[in-house]
């Protein structure tokens, strides 16, 4: 069948050698708290793919040994935040490899912890999670990899030498075959130096040629994140002299890294990298406008298609389009999906998201109520409040649509404060508007498994970023893998999946947020309530076109093999593959 025949591997082709994926952190298991949010879901997503296509990929992060933070909110949403202690030894095996780095003039020790991820045909791909916490250091190095995104520009630093140097110098010791450093945003960009060292023997810091710089950007590239500025690591002179050391400062200042005196770890990755991209079309566009000097492409994210989509909606595709879990265009045969089916499966997953909500808070709501969902990040540029713009106009729509119940979710990074506000602000919202046709609920602890629910089990996946500083976003791929509508800003992907009535609806652009509110409260009520008033069958069809065209081209599938053609093996992949296509028609023959 279909379903079990293995694709062709690009693990066959002769000496390729292994991509290193380089991430400040990879969500590799819920039980695991080794990620924040988007970048780290990426981050899991992409490895998982490259283990199911047979890519022969390596993944490196830190351990973050006492995880990114549990989430409590009190009744007003004040947010406080408690350590996810976990132990590596219930998932990972610990390398007898070492690996050290210099830190203000000290040497730290380095282990790694080895996670294998198994592809849907075996393949495997090892991620090394890289520790301190060895006798050999300091209480203080102990402790470097201990925290996602903790403490202070100073803490972060260090732990991006031990990501990025550390990780190429574990890479050595290991014995791994590396040949394509792929830096997964800017975290990473100190590996471009490991590299440097390495090639020109161990002497001393200034002793490189142009030659040895090019050897260093044959090996590298880049993908940038963030169109915001501020998301951007930048570090002092100070900090980078005391933490880096004196050397290395200046050779980084030679070589235009540092911009309005400040080291900026985009602007490393770039100079190092021989390809680099965005994560969508227009982020491309926004990240050379940041970048002039930079030829910066594209490569719009995905989702891992067996992740995210729901066990009902999986049990359907199984039985519909079962070629599906080898080759995530099959999902485009969803266009001629009777609507009952599909209509079947979400009810499932809305019945179970509810009884979730249900047991998390008490509340009890109605299935068959049209159900919003927006959960992300707590970063006021997301604006989510937006929907409260105007509570008088927002309680007549519920009224018009029999119903209406917003799920809201995301944490804040500890050290945002108008993040924070932001969901207090929502929470006190949601108790001041709610009432017996207006319900809204804000869920704490947003983490892996209550973002799978969300996306499944809402009716409209709502997202309402100020333009342009979505770079992506990935939560709305997830929603439509499950036959969930959009309904967006025109910023990140959706601009490029957004078809208007087919696969959700497009907020216009205004002036400013008060016209924005409008647009969205327009939309809802020229649309979005109609469509759901009208007979079942309307909206499956547009649950069924949304799978069938935004689920079919917006998972990692397809982005994995659009980095190793256009990034990894540009011109070689090519001509590899039609070799293999070619001996396996001979064999058949």
């Amino acid at each position: 069948m279909e379903t079990t025949k293995r694709p062709i591997s690009y693990e066959t082709f002769p000496n390729s050698g292994q991509v290193a994926y380089f991430s400040m952190e990879i969500a590799i298991h819920p039980s695991m708290p080794t990620y924040s949010g988007g970048l780290g879901i990426l981050a899991g997503d992409t490895l998982r793919s490259a283990a199911d296509l047979g890519v022969p990929v390596v993944g490196f992060t830190l351990l973050h040994r006492k995880g990114y933070f549990q989430q409590h909110l009190d009744r007003n949403g004040a947010q406080t935040e408690e350590v996810q202690s976990w132990s590596p030894e219930d998932f990972c095996t610990e390398e007898p490899a070492r690996a050290t780095v210099s830190i203000e003039d000290r040497v730290v020790t380095v282990r790694a912890w080895r996670y294998s991820l198994e592809g849907r045909f075996g393949h495997i791909v090892p991620i090394y999670l890289l520790d301190t916490d060895v006798e050999d250091n300091s209480g203080w190095d102990r402790g470097l990899t201990d925290h996602l995104y903790g403490g202070d520009t100073n803490y972060r630093l260090q732990q991006e030498i031990v990501l990025g140097m550390g990780g190429v110098r574990m890479a050595k010791a290991l014995g791994l075959n590396i040949n394509v450093f792929h830096m997964n945003e800017g975290h990473a960009a100190l590996l471009t130096q490991a590299l440097l060292e390495s090639q020109v023997g161990g002497g001393p810091l200034n002793a490189y040629t142009d030659a040895d710089i090019e050897q260093v950007r044959r090996k590298c590239v880049f993908t940038t994140h963030t169109p915001v500025p501020a998301g951007h690591d930048r570090f002092s002179t100070e900090q980078s002299i005391r933490i880096l050391g004196g050397d290395r400062t200046a050779r980084l200042e030679k070589l235009g890294c540092f911009q309005d005196g400040l080291i900026n770890m985009t602007l490393l990755a770039l100079r190092f990298s021989r390809y680099a991209n965005g994560v969508a079309l227009q982020h491309g566009r926004v990240s050379r406008q940041m970048f002039p000097d930079f030829d910066i492409q594209s490569i719009t994210n995905g989702v891992h298609a067996a992740t995210w989509t729901s066990a009902p909606i999986q049990q359907m595709l199984d039985q519909q389009v079962p070629a599906w879990r080898c080759d995530n265009l099959y999902l485009r045969n969803l266009i001629d999906l009777p609507e009952p089916r599909i209509l079947a499966a979400h009810a499932r997953a809305k019945e179970e998201l509810l009884a979730e909500v249900a047991s998390r808070t008490g509340l009890v709501l109605n299935p068959k109520v049209l159900t919003l969902g927006f959960a992300r990040r707590a970063a006021t540029y997301k604006r989510a409040d937006l929907l409260f713009a105007d509570p008088e106009r927002l309680q007549q729509i519920a009224e018009a649509a029999g119903g209406l119940q917003i799920l809201y979710a995301g944490k804040a990074h500890p050290q945002d404060g108008p993040g924070k506000a932001l969901i207090q602000h929502v929470v006190e919202d949601a108790a001041r508007f709610s009432n017996d046709t207006l319900r809204i609920v804000y869920l704490e602890n947003y983490a892996w498994d209550l973002g799978a629910m969300l996306t499944a089990g809402v009716d409209v996946w709502v997202n309402t970023p100020r333009r342009p500083y979505e770079a992506s976003g990935t939560s709305g791929m997830k929603a439509a893998l499950n036959g969930v509508p959009s309904l967006s800003i025109l910023d990140g992907w959706w601009i490029e999946g957004c078809i208007e009535g087919v696969t959700g609806w497009a907020i216009e652009d205004g002036a400013n947020d008060a016209e924005e509110a409008q647009s969205l409260y327009r939309k809802l009520e020229t649309a979005v309530v109609p469509l759901y008033r009208e007979p079942a069958e309307k909206w499956g069809r547009l649950m069924r076109t949304t799978l069938a065209y935004n689920g079919s081209y917006f998972n990692t599938d397809r982005m994995v093999r659009q980095y190793t053609r256009n990034a990894y093996y540009p011109g070689v992949l090519v001509e590899r593959l039609a070799k293999v296509v070619e001996e396996e028609a001979s064999f058949a023959d």
